[in-house]
């Protein structure tokens, strides 16, 4: 809805496109401590805010007519839904016998990965009619999720959890691994279009297409993948996850057809899973005493890898095509396995 949105206010397509970073520059840096914090105050409740500051801040993007208000409001939509999936996890993994965490991290992720998908669908046909549309209906959902809350923990809230307690050496060797993984292969989709476009010719549609393989397979298969680290264990899925994702950057990178490129991405959706899923498992069963905070530290470190990814990769890859697809494989397959925690409940 970027072009819609530009012409609302008058700006260019590029300047819409500051609303992107105006939502994820707060959302990653709040979300360092926002976990912690929301273990403090009590999960329940700082969920109920959250959603509801989401709510208001949805509202005034609709309303407002003046461009740097709409910023505003965008910084203020990022910094509120820092507070909603770490808590959402710790919640999660409260309320879930251990040996079936995994399972139900895959449910999460599967409805996670169909929301991700599916919103610049849904977005861009509330565009057709008018952009604030797609403000209106998250307002209305937050609104309704506040309202829903979550299961509330007093003994998290009662020990009131330090920050330090969440930036343990297990807590970021995992992050690590989620920010490489997101950055290199997840955060790929620009290289993805761009290869696509410039080598084949195909048209936005077809692009846009063979990039959703990527979301659809994760939805189809992280429940499966869930189960996958009950039986086998995290740190082995993330493992598999990382070979995998390696093996499909390569792929994309070299395979000479678009449906063969169609069919490695969605793989790549495999592999994000397993690398998900395992990452979360791995550290929600390491961080009894601040798992909201943990898994805070942890995504804040896999968008920050995902921000970063054009800016690495989009040089190199303007240098040399291959490269810019061996570059971040290599780092896959280097990184991962060394940064990645060997027990769970390694300090």
């Amino acid at each position: 809805m970027l072009p819609e949105l530009g012409e609302s206010y008058g700006v260019s397509a590029a300047t819409a496109s500051l609303s992107v970073t105006a939502y994820t520059l707060p959302f990653a840096a709040v979300m360092l401590v926002s976990g912690t914090l929301g273990e403090r105050w009590g999960r329940r409740r700082t969920v109920a805010v959250a959603y509801g500051v989401y709510a208001v801040a949805a509202v005034a993007c609709l309303l407002t007519t003046a461009w740097p208000l709409f910023l505003a409001a965008r910084a203020l939509q990022g910094s509120a839904n820092a507070f909603i999936t770490p808590l959402l996890l710790a919640a999660l993994a409260s309320a879930t016998p251990p040996e079936r965490l995994g399972r139900a991290l895959g449910w999460f992720g599967s409805l996670q990965a169909g929301g991700q998908t599916f919103a610049p669908l849904v977005g861009g046909l509330a565009a057709e009619l008018d952009w604030r549309f797609a403000f209106g209906g998250v307002a209305v959902v937050a609104a309704l999720l506040a309202v829903v809350g979550v299961p509330d923990d007093d003994a998290a809230a009662a020990t009131r959890p330090s920050l330090r307690s969440a930036l343990r050496p297990v807590v970021l060797r995992s992050g690590v691994v989620a920010g490489i993984t997101w950055g290199c292969l997840t955060g790929l989709n620009f290289l993805v279009a761009l290869r696509l476009e410039e080598e084949f010719q195909v048209g936005a549609g077809t692009r846009g297409l063979v990039l959703t393989g990527l979301g659809v397979a994760g939805i189809l298969t992280a429940r499966f993948v869930g189960g996958g680290v009950d039986r086998i264990g995290p740190r082995r899925c993330v493992l598999v996850g990382g070979v995998l994702g390696t093996l499909v950057v390569i792929g994309v990178g070299i395979v000479p057809a678009v449906w063969q490129i169609a069919l490695l991405w969605a793989i790549g959706g495999v592999a994000t899973q397993l690398a998900l899923v395992g990452v979360n498992a791995l550290v929600l069963r390491s961080a009894a005493d601040n798992q909201g905070g943990s898994m805070s530290v942890v995504a804040s470190l896999r968008f920050a890898g995902a921000a970063a990814s054009p800016v690495v990769f989009t040089p190199i890859y303007h240098a040399d095509p291959l490269a810019g697809f061996l570059v971040p494989a290599a780092l896959l397959a280097a990184v991962v396995p060394v940064a990645l925690p060997r027990t769970a409940r390694q300090e």
